[in-house]
């Protein structure tokens, strides 16, 4: 027998954000708020996210484009996160907010950074995640170390 969406998506959704962070989410949900949760369980992770033509890493980089034009920062760290465990880089992440920050503006950018890096400290430092990740210096050269300039 095949897996419904939701359980798909329930699957999924566990493995990119952590069963903890599916587990609050879950706990949190009361009458009014608790369809919505299956709502985005369902068809986010169980309809979209399943789908074989983008892999998680590049799902995952699209989500962070686009949650950072929604200015969306509570979902933004949920997701750098997820982009993390889905293989992306931290060079991968900064060059997606800076091409985002050109589309949809500096201030949406600024917070969009500000957000990634302290995720990506976070995780650095090992708090809630074994996964290791290289911060603050991100792989890419600053300005004054490619051409001299401040």
């Amino acid at each position: 027998m095949s897996e419904t969406p939701y359980e798909t998506g329930l699957k999924i959704r566990s493995e990119v954000l952590g069963p903890d962070h599916v587990a609050r989410a879950m706990d949190a949900a009361n009458a009014f708020s608790r369809p919505m949760q299956e709502l985005v369980i369902e068809y986010c992770w169980g309809t979209i996210w399943s789908r074989p033509a983008l892999g998680r890493r590049e799902r995952s980089l699209v989500n962070l484009a686009m949650i950072t034009a929604l200015n969306r920062p509570r979902e933004l760290a949920v997701h750098v996160r997820g982009a993390i465990t889905n293989g992306c880089t931290a060079a991968e992440i900064q060059e997606v907010l800076l091409q985002a920050s050109i589309y949809c503006g500096v201030p949406a950018g600024l917070d969009a950074f500000r957000i990634a890096e302290s995720v990506l400290g976070d995780l650095a430092a090992g708090e809630e995640s074994g996964v290791e990740v290289e911060t603050p210096g991100v792989g890419a050269p600053t300005r004054s170390e490619s051409n001299g300039e401040p």
